[in-house]
């Protein structure tokens, strides 16, 4: 195995679990919301996954080059839009855990 110099930078869990009947709505938000952070400079991986016995629980994995990158996703529209104003009404509970690579 190769590898990697990873050391320094930020990543992130994120979990939600959405309320009752807005699944879908969150599923939509997701989908739109992915395409344009990942094109964010220095936004280095952003991968979401669906839990597999609980479809209404989602987990968020990022890592961001550094904290800088990190607050500068967190200003941009399409977060402040989709996931601050959109998704999370629709979310019974979000939990977000930060890391520094090793």
């Amino acid at each position: 195995m190769t590898a990697l110099n990873q050391s320094g930078k930020l990543a992130s869990t994120v979990t939600w679990e959405v309320r009752e009947g807005q699944v879908d709505a969150a599923v939509a938000i997701i989908d739109r919301f992915l395409p344009l952070a990942r094109q964010e400079p220095g936004m280095e991986l952003l991968t979401v996954q669906r839990d597999n016995a609980d479809p209404a629980k989602f987990l968020f994995y990022e890592i961001y080059a550094s904290s800088a990158v990190f607050e500068a996703h967190q200003q941009t529209p399409h977060f402040r839009t989709m996931i601050l104003e959109q998704a999370i009404p629709l979310l019974k509970h979000r939990e977000r855990r930060m890391f520094t690579t090793m």
